[in-house]
Protein backbone atom coordinates (compact mmCIF):
# COMPACT_ATOMS: atom_id res chain seq x y z
CA UNK A 1 0.00 0.00 0.00
CA UNK A 2 1.41 3.39 -1.00
CA UNK A 3 1.99 6.03 1.64
CA UNK A 4 -0.48 8.91 1.89
CA UNK A 5 1.12 11.30 -0.57
CA UNK A 6 -1.83 13.66 -0.28
CA UNK A 7 -0.76 14.47 3.29
CA UNK A 8 2.53 15.92 1.99
CA UNK A 9 2.97 19.44 0.75
CA UNK A 10 3.12 19.79 -3.03
CA UNK A 11 6.84 20.48 -2.98
CA UNK A 12 7.54 17.61 -0.59
CA UNK A 13 5.64 15.21 -2.85
CA UNK A 14 7.42 16.58 -5.92
CA UNK A 15 10.81 15.96 -4.30
CA UNK A 16 9.79 12.51 -3.03
CA UNK A 17 8.67 11.48 -6.50
CA UNK A 18 11.81 12.88 -8.16
CA UNK A 19 14.12 11.14 -5.69
CA UNK A 20 12.39 7.79 -6.09
CA UNK A 21 12.37 7.98 -9.89
CA UNK A 22 16.05 8.94 -9.97
CA UNK A 23 16.84 5.86 -7.88
CA UNK A 24 14.55 3.39 -9.65
CA UNK A 25 14.11 4.35 -13.31
CA UNK A 26 17.18 3.14 -15.22
CA UNK A 27 19.03 5.76 -17.31
CA UNK A 28 18.63 3.57 -20.41
CA UNK A 29 14.87 4.12 -20.20
CA UNK A 30 15.01 7.91 -19.86
CA UNK A 31 13.95 9.98 -22.87
CA UNK A 32 13.63 6.91 -25.07
CA UNK A 33 13.60 7.44 -28.81
CA UNK A 34 10.55 5.22 -28.99
CA UNK A 35 7.56 7.12 -27.63
CA UNK A 36 5.46 3.96 -27.30
CA UNK A 37 7.78 1.18 -26.05
CA UNK A 38 6.51 -2.38 -25.87
CA UNK A 39 5.51 -3.82 -22.52
CA UNK A 40 8.50 -6.17 -22.66
CA UNK A 41 10.84 -3.17 -22.94
CA UNK A 42 9.52 -1.41 -19.83
CA UNK A 43 8.18 -4.36 -17.81
CA UNK A 44 10.73 -3.94 -15.00
CA UNK A 45 9.83 -0.25 -14.62
CA UNK A 46 6.12 -1.11 -14.70
CA UNK A 47 6.57 -3.67 -11.94
CA UNK A 48 8.75 -1.34 -9.87
CA UNK A 49 5.96 1.24 -9.93
CA UNK A 50 3.45 -1.47 -9.01
CA UNK A 51 5.59 -2.73 -6.10
CA UNK A 52 5.91 0.83 -4.78
CA UNK A 53 2.15 1.31 -5.13
CA UNK A 54 2.69 4.19 -7.54
CA UNK A 55 1.47 2.63 -10.78
CA UNK A 56 -2.10 3.94 -10.69
CA UNK A 57 -1.99 7.53 -9.42
CA UNK A 58 -5.71 8.29 -9.65
CA UNK A 59 -7.21 4.94 -8.64
CA UNK A 60 -8.69 4.82 -5.13
CA UNK A 61 -6.46 3.18 -2.55
CA UNK A 62 -8.93 0.37 -1.98
CA UNK A 63 -8.30 -0.75 -5.55
CA UNK A 64 -4.50 -0.56 -5.29
CA UNK A 65 -4.02 3.02 -6.48
CA UNK A 66 -2.47 6.11 -4.93
CA UNK A 67 -5.75 8.01 -4.66
CA UNK A 68 -4.01 11.26 -5.57
CA UNK A 69 -5.86 14.53 -5.51
CA UNK A 70 -5.92 16.45 -8.83
CA UNK A 71 -3.14 18.73 -7.53
CA UNK A 72 -0.83 15.82 -6.70
CA UNK A 73 -1.71 14.02 -9.95
CA UNK A 74 -0.62 17.06 -11.97
CA UNK A 75 2.72 17.03 -10.15
CA UNK A 76 3.07 13.31 -10.89
CA UNK A 77 2.47 13.90 -14.62
CA UNK A 78 4.74 16.96 -14.76
CA UNK A 79 7.68 15.23 -13.09
CA UNK A 80 7.18 12.05 -15.11
CA UNK A 81 7.68 14.10 -18.27
CA UNK A 82 10.53 16.25 -16.99
CA UNK A 83 12.48 13.24 -15.73
CA UNK A 84 12.12 11.52 -19.10
CA UNK A 85 10.32 8.45 -17.75
CA UNK A 86 9.29 6.03 -20.50
CA UNK A 87 5.63 5.75 -21.35
CA UNK A 88 4.26 2.46 -20.10
CA UNK A 89 1.39 0.63 -21.85
CA UNK A 90 -1.16 2.72 -19.98
CA UNK A 91 -4.61 2.01 -21.41
CA UNK A 92 -5.27 -0.35 -18.52
CA UNK A 93 -4.14 2.16 -15.91
CA UNK A 94 -5.50 5.35 -17.44
CA UNK A 95 -8.69 4.19 -19.15
CA UNK A 96 -9.88 0.67 -18.32
CA UNK A 97 -9.26 0.94 -14.60
CA UNK A 98 -11.18 4.22 -14.12
CA UNK A 99 -13.93 2.88 -16.43
CA UNK A 100 -14.40 -0.25 -14.33
CA UNK A 101 -14.10 1.59 -11.02
CA UNK A 102 -16.94 3.89 -12.07
CA UNK A 103 -19.15 1.59 -14.14
CA UNK A 104 -17.98 -2.00 -13.64
CA UNK A 105 -19.70 -4.72 -11.68
CA UNK A 106 -18.11 -5.97 -8.44
CA UNK A 107 -17.08 -9.13 -10.31
CA UNK A 108 -15.43 -7.12 -13.11
CA UNK A 109 -13.49 -5.00 -10.62
CA UNK A 110 -12.34 -7.99 -8.60
CA UNK A 111 -11.15 -9.86 -11.71
CA UNK A 112 -9.61 -7.20 -13.95
CA UNK A 113 -8.14 -4.51 -11.68
CA UNK A 114 -5.52 -6.73 -9.97
CA UNK A 115 -4.51 -8.17 -13.35
CA UNK A 116 -3.89 -4.65 -14.68
CA UNK A 117 -1.66 -3.80 -11.73
CA UNK A 118 0.30 -7.04 -12.08
CA UNK A 119 0.80 -6.56 -15.82
CA UNK A 120 -0.90 -9.88 -16.49
CA UNK A 121 -3.46 -8.12 -18.67
CA UNK A 122 -2.26 -5.49 -21.14
CA UNK A 123 -5.05 -3.45 -22.73
CA UNK A 124 -5.63 -1.52 -25.93
CA UNK A 125 -8.44 0.83 -26.93
CA UNK A 126 -10.92 -0.09 -29.68
CA UNK A 127 -12.50 3.25 -30.53
CA UNK A 128 -11.51 4.57 -33.98
CA UNK A 129 -12.67 2.97 -37.22
CA UNK A 130 -11.77 3.60 -40.88
CA UNK A 131 -14.80 5.88 -41.27
CA UNK A 132 -15.15 6.93 -37.64
CA UNK A 133 -11.95 8.49 -36.36
CA UNK A 134 -12.59 11.68 -34.43
CA UNK A 135 -16.31 11.25 -35.20
CA UNK A 136 -16.78 8.22 -32.97
CA UNK A 137 -20.56 8.53 -32.98
CA UNK A 138 -20.60 7.20 -36.56
CA UNK A 139 -18.92 3.88 -35.68
CA UNK A 140 -20.22 0.75 -37.41
CA UNK A 141 -18.69 -2.18 -35.56
CA UNK A 142 -21.78 -4.13 -34.46
CA UNK A 143 -22.50 -6.44 -31.55
CA UNK A 144 -25.60 -8.63 -31.73
CA UNK A 145 -26.87 -10.41 -28.60
CA UNK A 146 -27.25 -14.18 -29.02
CA UNK A 147 -28.16 -15.81 -25.73
CA UNK A 148 -25.38 -15.21 -23.21
CA UNK A 149 -22.89 -13.75 -25.74
CA UNK A 150 -22.51 -10.79 -28.07
CA UNK A 151 -21.35 -11.60 -31.60
CA UNK A 152 -19.10 -8.78 -32.79
CA UNK A 153 -18.27 -7.88 -36.41
CA UNK A 154 -16.35 -4.88 -37.67
CA UNK A 155 -12.96 -3.21 -37.84
CA UNK A 156 -10.96 -0.92 -35.59
CA UNK A 157 -7.96 1.15 -36.69
CA UNK A 158 -5.14 3.16 -35.11
CA UNK A 159 -5.39 0.75 -32.19
CA UNK A 160 -2.22 1.52 -30.25
CA UNK A 161 -0.04 -1.52 -29.47
CA UNK A 162 -2.86 -3.97 -30.14
CA UNK A 163 -0.29 -6.54 -31.25
CA UNK A 164 1.24 -6.43 -27.77
CA UNK A 165 -2.05 -6.49 -25.83
CA UNK A 166 -4.21 -9.40 -24.79
CA UNK A 167 -7.42 -7.44 -24.07
CA UNK A 168 -9.28 -4.59 -25.75
CA UNK A 169 -12.10 -2.43 -24.47
CA UNK A 170 -14.18 -1.75 -27.52
CA UNK A 171 -17.01 0.55 -28.54
CA UNK A 172 -19.69 -1.31 -30.50
CA UNK A 173 -23.10 -0.48 -31.91
CA UNK A 174 -25.79 -2.56 -30.22
CA UNK A 175 -28.83 -0.69 -31.59
CA UNK A 176 -28.80 0.28 -35.26
CA UNK A 177 -32.29 1.82 -35.09
CA UNK A 178 -31.37 4.63 -32.68
CA UNK A 179 -32.27 7.99 -34.21
CA UNK A 180 -29.51 9.81 -32.31
CA UNK A 181 -26.10 8.46 -33.34
CA UNK A 182 -24.68 8.66 -29.81
CA UNK A 183 -27.39 6.28 -28.60
CA UNK A 184 -27.26 2.55 -29.22
CA UNK A 185 -23.51 2.27 -28.44
CA UNK A 186 -22.11 -0.08 -25.80
CA UNK A 187 -18.71 -0.90 -24.27
CA UNK A 188 -17.43 -4.47 -24.22
CA UNK A 189 -14.30 -6.08 -22.77
CA UNK A 190 -12.89 -8.28 -25.53
CA UNK A 191 -10.30 -11.02 -25.16
CA UNK A 192 -7.92 -10.62 -28.12
CA UNK A 193 -7.17 -14.34 -28.03
CA UNK A 194 -10.77 -15.02 -29.08
CA UNK A 195 -11.49 -16.78 -32.36
CA UNK A 196 -12.18 -14.34 -35.18
CA UNK A 197 -9.74 -11.62 -34.04
CA UNK A 198 -7.06 -10.63 -36.55
CA UNK A 199 -4.48 -7.91 -35.85
CA UNK A 200 -2.37 -6.22 -38.51
CA UNK A 201 0.33 -3.71 -37.44
CA UNK A 202 0.65 -0.39 -39.30
CA UNK A 203 4.16 1.04 -39.73
CA UNK A 204 4.60 4.74 -39.01
CA UNK A 205 7.04 7.23 -40.57
CA UNK A 206 9.85 5.94 -38.36
CA UNK A 207 9.24 2.34 -39.38
CA UNK A 208 7.79 1.48 -35.97
CA UNK A 209 4.50 -0.35 -35.51
CA UNK A 210 2.79 1.59 -32.74
CA UNK A 211 -0.61 1.29 -34.41
CA UNK A 212 -2.67 -1.61 -35.67
CA UNK A 213 -5.80 -2.55 -37.53
CA UNK A 214 -8.03 -5.01 -35.68
CA UNK A 215 -10.51 -7.11 -37.64
CA UNK A 216 -13.39 -8.71 -35.75
CA UNK A 217 -15.23 -11.53 -37.54
CA UNK A 218 -18.01 -13.24 -35.56
CA UNK A 219 -16.10 -12.74 -32.32
CA UNK A 220 -18.08 -14.12 -29.38
CA UNK A 221 -17.90 -11.97 -26.25
CA UNK A 222 -19.59 -13.11 -23.01
CA UNK A 223 -22.53 -10.87 -22.10
CA UNK A 224 -20.98 -10.43 -18.65
CA UNK A 225 -18.23 -8.39 -20.34
CA UNK A 226 -20.64 -5.52 -20.98
CA UNK A 227 -19.57 -2.42 -19.02
CA UNK A 228 -22.36 -0.19 -17.82
CA UNK A 229 -25.81 -0.21 -19.36
CA UNK A 230 -26.63 -1.63 -22.77
CA UNK A 231 -26.86 1.11 -25.43
CA UNK A 232 -25.49 3.73 -22.99
CA UNK A 233 -21.83 3.29 -23.80
CA UNK A 234 -21.36 6.78 -25.21
CA UNK A 235 -21.52 8.23 -21.70
CA UNK A 236 -19.09 5.58 -20.46
CA UNK A 237 -16.65 6.20 -23.32
CA UNK A 238 -16.61 9.98 -22.83
CA UNK A 239 -16.17 9.78 -19.08
CA UNK A 240 -12.78 8.04 -19.26
CA UNK A 241 -11.46 10.74 -21.60
CA UNK A 242 -12.58 13.60 -19.40
CA UNK A 243 -9.15 14.96 -18.37
CA UNK A 244 -7.12 13.63 -21.30
CA UNK A 245 -6.74 16.91 -23.14
CA UNK A 246 -5.14 18.82 -20.29
CA UNK A 247 -2.35 16.23 -20.18
CA UNK A 248 -2.04 16.14 -23.97
CA UNK A 249 -1.51 19.88 -23.60
CA UNK A 250 1.22 19.62 -20.97
CA UNK A 251 4.36 21.63 -21.81
CA UNK A 252 6.80 18.77 -21.18
CA UNK A 253 7.28 17.71 -24.83
CA UNK A 254 7.85 21.26 -26.15
CA UNK A 255 10.15 21.97 -23.18
CA UNK A 256 12.26 18.89 -23.92
CA UNK A 257 12.38 19.66 -27.65
CA UNK A 258 13.41 23.25 -26.95
CA UNK A 259 16.28 21.98 -24.80
CA UNK A 260 17.42 19.76 -27.68
CA UNK A 261 17.17 22.72 -30.05
CA UNK A 262 19.35 24.81 -27.73
CA UNK A 263 22.09 22.15 -27.61
CA UNK A 264 22.03 21.77 -31.37
CA UNK A 265 22.09 25.53 -31.95
CA UNK A 266 25.02 26.01 -29.58
CA UNK A 267 27.02 23.27 -31.31
CA UNK A 268 26.27 24.67 -34.79
CA UNK A 269 26.91 28.32 -33.88
CA UNK A 270 23.32 29.25 -34.74
CA UNK A 271 23.11 31.81 -31.93
CA UNK A 272 25.43 34.02 -33.99
CA UNK A 273 22.63 34.33 -36.54
CA UNK A 274 20.24 37.14 -35.58
CA UNK A 275 17.42 35.63 -37.62
CA UNK A 276 17.70 32.38 -35.68
CA UNK A 277 17.88 34.21 -32.35
CA UNK A 278 14.64 35.98 -33.23
CA UNK A 279 12.90 32.71 -34.10
CA UNK A 280 14.31 31.01 -31.02
CA UNK A 281 13.14 33.82 -28.74
CA UNK A 282 9.62 33.51 -30.09
CA UNK A 283 9.64 29.75 -29.49
CA UNK A 284 10.90 30.20 -25.94
CA UNK A 285 8.25 32.81 -25.19
CA UNK A 286 5.61 30.51 -26.62
CA UNK A 287 6.80 27.71 -24.32
CA UNK A 288 6.40 30.10 -21.38
CA UNK A 289 2.91 31.00 -22.58
CA UNK A 290 1.98 27.32 -22.90
CA UNK A 291 3.23 26.61 -19.38
CA UNK A 292 1.20 29.54 -18.08
CA UNK A 293 -1.96 28.34 -19.87
CA UNK A 294 -1.43 24.80 -18.58
CA UNK A 295 -1.12 26.15 -15.05
CA UNK A 296 -4.39 28.05 -15.41
CA UNK A 297 -6.29 24.89 -16.35
CA UNK A 298 -4.41 22.85 -13.74
CA UNK A 299 -5.54 25.30 -11.06
CA UNK A 300 -9.15 24.59 -11.98
CA UNK A 301 -8.59 20.91 -11.21
CA UNK A 302 -6.68 21.73 -8.03
CA UNK A 303 -9.69 23.65 -6.77
CA UNK A 304 -11.93 20.67 -7.52
CA UNK A 305 -13.52 22.27 -10.59
CA UNK A 306 -14.43 20.78 -13.95
CA UNK A 307 -12.67 21.70 -17.18
CA UNK A 308 -14.72 23.35 -19.88
CA UNK A 309 -14.56 23.06 -23.65
CA UNK A 310 -11.86 25.73 -23.74
CA UNK A 311 -9.29 23.12 -22.59
CA UNK A 312 -9.17 22.08 -26.27
CA UNK A 313 -7.09 25.22 -26.79
CA UNK A 314 -4.32 23.71 -24.68
CA UNK A 315 -3.88 20.65 -26.89
CA UNK A 316 -3.74 22.81 -30.01
CA UNK A 317 -1.11 25.13 -28.52
CA UNK A 318 1.09 22.30 -27.24
CA UNK A 319 1.04 20.12 -30.34
CA UNK A 320 1.55 22.93 -32.85
CA UNK A 321 4.39 24.39 -30.76
CA UNK A 322 6.07 20.97 -30.57
CA UNK A 323 5.96 20.80 -34.36
CA UNK A 324 7.39 24.30 -34.81
CA UNK A 325 10.32 23.60 -32.47
CA UNK A 326 11.25 20.37 -34.22
CA UNK A 327 10.93 22.05 -37.62
CA UNK A 328 13.45 24.66 -36.43
CA UNK A 329 15.83 21.88 -35.45
CA UNK A 330 15.85 20.65 -39.04
CA UNK A 331 16.19 24.19 -40.38
CA UNK A 332 19.48 24.85 -38.58
CA UNK A 333 20.96 21.46 -39.51
CA UNK A 334 20.70 22.15 -43.24
CA UNK A 335 21.51 19.17 -45.43
CA UNK A 336 22.05 16.95 -42.40
CA UNK A 337 18.34 17.20 -41.65
CA UNK A 338 17.70 14.36 -44.07
CA UNK A 339 19.54 11.86 -41.87
CA UNK A 340 17.53 9.61 -39.59
CA UNK A 341 20.59 9.07 -37.36
CA UNK A 342 21.28 11.24 -34.34
CA UNK A 343 23.27 14.41 -34.98
CA UNK A 344 26.40 15.35 -33.05
CA UNK A 345 26.15 18.38 -30.77
CA UNK A 346 29.38 18.63 -28.83
CA UNK A 347 29.44 15.63 -26.52
CA UNK A 348 25.76 14.89 -27.09
CA UNK A 349 23.71 13.09 -29.71
CA UNK A 350 20.54 14.95 -30.74
CA UNK A 351 17.68 12.94 -32.24
CA UNK A 352 16.44 15.76 -34.47
CA UNK A 353 14.67 13.75 -37.16
CA UNK A 354 13.20 11.38 -34.60
CA UNK A 355 11.64 14.29 -32.70
CA UNK A 356 10.41 15.88 -35.92
CA UNK A 357 8.60 12.71 -36.94
CA UNK A 358 7.28 12.17 -33.42
CA UNK A 359 5.77 15.67 -33.40
CA UNK A 360 3.45 14.83 -36.29
CA UNK A 361 1.26 12.39 -34.35
CA UNK A 362 0.07 14.36 -31.27
CA UNK A 363 -1.87 16.79 -33.44
CA UNK A 364 -3.95 13.82 -34.63
CA UNK A 365 -4.43 11.44 -31.70
CA UNK A 366 -6.63 12.28 -28.73
CA UNK A 367 -9.00 14.12 -31.05
CA UNK A 368 -7.46 15.78 -34.12
CA UNK A 369 -6.66 19.47 -33.83
CA UNK A 370 -9.25 20.25 -36.49
CA UNK A 371 -11.87 18.69 -34.23
CA UNK A 372 -10.57 20.70 -31.26
CA UNK A 373 -10.94 23.89 -33.29
CA UNK A 374 -14.52 22.96 -34.13
CA UNK A 375 -15.20 22.42 -30.42
CA UNK A 376 -13.79 25.85 -29.61
CA UNK A 377 -15.79 27.47 -32.41
CA UNK A 378 -19.09 25.95 -31.32
CA UNK A 379 -18.85 25.56 -27.57
CA UNK A 380 -16.69 28.59 -26.69
CA UNK A 381 -17.24 31.17 -29.43
CA UNK A 382 -20.85 30.17 -30.10
CA UNK A 383 -20.37 30.01 -33.88
CA UNK A 384 -22.95 28.05 -35.91
CA UNK A 385 -22.21 24.40 -36.60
Amino acid sequence: MAEDCNALSDEAFRQLFRDWVQANCPPRLRNMRKQRPLFSEVADWYRALAAKGWLAPTWPKEHGGMGLTPAKHIIYVEEWGRLGCPRIPDHGIGLVGPLLIQYGTPEQKAHYLPRILSGEDVWCQGYSEPNAGSDLASLRTAAVREGDVFVVNGQKIWTTLAHCANWMFVLVRTDRTAKVRQNGISVLLLDLKSAGVRIRPIANLRGETDFCEVFLDDVRVPAENLVGELDRGWTVAKSVLGHERIFLGAPTRPEYALGRLERLAEARGAFADRAFVSRYARLRLDVYDLASAFERFANVLRRGGELGADVSMLKILATELYQRITEEMLTITGEEARFADDLEAGNEQIDAMNLFLDSRAPAIFGGANEIQKNILAKAVLGLPG
